[in-house]
C-alpha cells in the first residue's frame, strides 16, 4: 500500500492521477488532497478515497469545504500555509501538480520531507530550478518528472549513466499554426490557439503549445532534471505526438518513448515507479497510424524556443523572468488585448530590459516572479 498525497486534485493531471488510483484502490492510500478553491469538489475526492486532510489554498473557500466535509471525520484547512503543511506529511509518493507560483512552497515542503516527489509544476524547475535541485540534493529526495517529454526522458535513462548521453531529444508537435504562414500569424484567434490537434489541455498551456514556448519552457526542466549541458538538448517537431523524447548515446543507440497522447501513461509510470501499473489507455496500433515524421522547429515563425535556449544560457534569473512575462502575455492574449505574434515579442523585450539578480531562495523567486510581471505590464501598456 503506497501513501500518496496529490497537490493540485481537481486540475487535469491530479484528476487522471486519481483515475488511476481508483482503478487500483488496494495499492494506494490518500493521504492528503488539495484544490484552490473548489471546496465541493475537493470534498467528495476527499470522502471516496477516505484521505487525511483537505485543503483549499483559498481561504475564502475554507467555510464551504468545512460545510461540505462535516461528519466525515476528515481534517478540513485553507491557505497557502495549509498547502505547505500538507505537502509536509509523511508519504511515499507527493504529486506535486499545483499551477503556478502557488505550487512553489508546497513542492518545496514536499522535497525537504525527503521523499518521492512527483513534479508536474513547471514553475519549479522553470522559475526555481537552481533553488529546487539544491533543494532534493541537501534532502535526499527523489524527483520524478511527470510531463510526457521528460518522464519519457527518465524511462529512456533507466539503467543508465547520464555520462554516457551524448543527446536528449524533447520532441514537439508544433502545435495548431505548425503549417501556418508567417503572415497569417497574427491574425489567430485565442479559440483557434486553445484547440490543440492532439492533446486536451487547458487554455495557457494550449497557447503555449501553439506558440512553442511549451517545448521551450520544457527544455529548460530538462536542462535541470537531466544536467548533460543544454548544448545537449535538441527539440525536433513530431506532429503525430507518439514519440515524447529521446536519448541518444555515445555508442550511436538512440532510445526513444513512445505512447498514446494520454497523461495517464507518464502518471502511471511515476505512481507505480519503480514497477509498472495497468492503465486503461488503448495499445498502439502503429500500422493504423502509418507513418511517424519529423522536422527541424522553424525559430523565425515560432522564436519561443531560442528565447528559451538565451535564457537558460544566460542562468540567473532570466528563465524566471522569462516564465512570468510569458504568463502575463499569455494571458492578454487571451483577453484580446494583443495579438498572437506579440507574446515573443513582449516576452523578448521584457528579458531585454531586465536586470534582476539571481534568485538564492523561493523567497527570491517569488520576488522576482512579481517584479517580472509589473515590468511585464508595463512593457504591454498601450504607448
Amino acid at each position: 500500500m503506497r501513501r500518496v498525497t496529490v497537490l493540485g486534485a481537481t486540475g487535469s493531471v491530479g484528476a487522471s492521477a486519481l483515475d488511476l488510483i481508483r482503478r487500483n484502490r488496494d495499492a494506494f492510500e490518500l493521504v492528503a488532497v488539495t484544490a484552490n478553491c473548489q471546496a465541493a469538489e475537493l470534498a467528495a475526492l476527499a470522502r471516496e478515497f477516505g484521505a487525511e486532510i483537505a485543503v483549499v489554498g483559498d481561504e475564502s473557500s475554507l467555510s464551504d469545504l468545512h460545510e461540505a466535509m462535516a461528519g466525515s471525520g476528515i481534517e478540513a484547512a485553507g491557505g497557502p500555509s495549509a498547502l505547505a503543511e500538507a505537502a509536509a506529511r509523511p508519504a511515499d509518493l507527493i504529486l506535486a501538480a499545483i499551477v503556478g507560483c502557488a505550487g512553489l512552497a508546497p513542492a518545496m515542503a514536499a522535497i525537504e520531507q525527503g521523499t518521492t516527489v512527483a513534479l508536474a509544476n513547471k514553475e519549479a524547475l522553470v522559475s526555481a530550478g537552481d533553488v529546487m535541485t539544491a533543494a532534493v540534493a541537501a534532502h535526499g529526495a527523489t524527483l520524478l518528472p511527470v510531463d510526457s517529454e521528460h518522464n519519457a526522458i527518465h524511462q529512456c535513462l533507466a539503467g543508465n549513466d547520464l555520462a554516457d548521453v551524448r543527446s536528449i531529444t524533447l520532441t514537439a508537435s508544433g502545435g495548431p499554426f505548425r503549417d501556418w504562414p508567417a503572415e497569417r500569424l497574427a491574425q489567430a484567434t485565442p479559440a483557434q490557439a486553445v484547440r490543440h490537434p492532439n492533446w486536451d489541455m487547458g487554455a495557457k498551456i494550449s497557447v503555449d503549445s501553439a506558440t512553442m514556448f511549451n517545448k521551450g519552457l520544457e527544455l529548460i526542466e530538462a536542462h535541470h532534471l537531466f544536467p548533460i549541458g543544454h548544448e545537449r538538448l535538441r527539440i525536433v517537431v513530431h506532429p503525430q505526438s507518439v514519440i515524447h523524447s529521446m536519448v541518444e548515446y555515445r555508442d550511436g543507440s538512440t532510445l526513444a518513448q513512445l505512447g498514446p497522447s494520454d497523461m495517464r501513461v507518464p502518471i502511471a509510470n511515476v505512481l507505480a515507479w519503480p514497477r509498472r501499473m495497468d492503465t486503461p489507455c488503448a495499445p498502439l496500433d502503429l500500422a493504423a497510424l502509418g507513418e511517424l515524421t519529423f522536422r527541424a522547429p522553424d525559430e523565425v515563425r515560432f522564436p519561443a524556443t531560442r528565447l528559451c535556449r538565451e535564457a537558460v544560457q544566460a542562468g540567473g534569473s532570466a528563465p524566471a523572468v522569462l516564465n512570468a512575462a510569458n504568463e502575463v502575455a499569455v494571458a492578454a492574449f487571451l483577453a484580446g488585448q494583443i495579438p498572437f505574434t506579440r507574446i515573443a515579442a513582449y516576452v523578448a523585450e521584457v528579458l531585454a530590459r531586465s536586470t534582476l539578480p539571481a534568485p538564492k531562495t523561493l523567497a527570491d523567486v517569488i520576488a522576482v516572479d512579481g517584479q517580472a510581471r509589473a515590468m511585464a505590464r508595463e512593457v504591454m501598456e498601450p504607448v
